[in-house]
């Protein structure tokens, strides 16, 4: 029988040194992609042996505090690139897709509901709405929560 693990929420200034500078390379391979992980250990200061001791129990926890996270609910046409149009949209105002979750379509149309962070929506999220079921092959959109 597998012994379940457990994980804790502990708060930066409580961690040794060595996780956090695990946690920052993690950070850092992450961002830049193709550099040569002796240059991030170099750069961090941490030994190799420290960095695969750690890598693969240390993991950065996204911080929503920061974030204002709005919840849509969608009403598309089955259409090629209806959901795209959507995407690109939010994208082009600058909002963030967080999550995305569609449905089989039935009767062609499809139920999508997206989380978007609108931290740097330029514009109102009413606005969005509008703008939305503005977009050919829209057929509703919902504001169904926020946080």
């Amino acid at each position: 029988m597998k012994k379940e693990k457990k994980f804790y929420l502990v708060r930066e200034d409580m961690l040794p040194e060595a996780i956090l500078k695990t946690a920052r390379a993690k950070e850092l391979i992450a961002q830049r992609g193709a550099i040569p992980i002796t240059e991030v250990l170099e750069q961090v200061g941490i030994p190799r042996s420290t960095f695969y001791k750690y890598r693969d129990g240390v993991f950065s926890f996204l911080d929503t505090r920061a974030m204002k996270i709005i919840n849509l609910s969608l009403e598309l046409r089955h259409e090629s690139g209806v959901l795209s149009k959507v995407l690109n949209y939010v994208a082009s105002q600058s909002g963030n897709i967080l999550t995305i979750n569609q449905n089989l379509p039935l009767g062609g149309t499809a139920n999508v509901t997206i989380s978007v962070d609108v931290e740097d929506l330029r514009i109102g999220v009413e606005e969005l709405l509008s703008e939305l079921d503005a977009i050919d092959g829209v057929l509703q959109s919902e504001l169904i929560g926020r946080s």
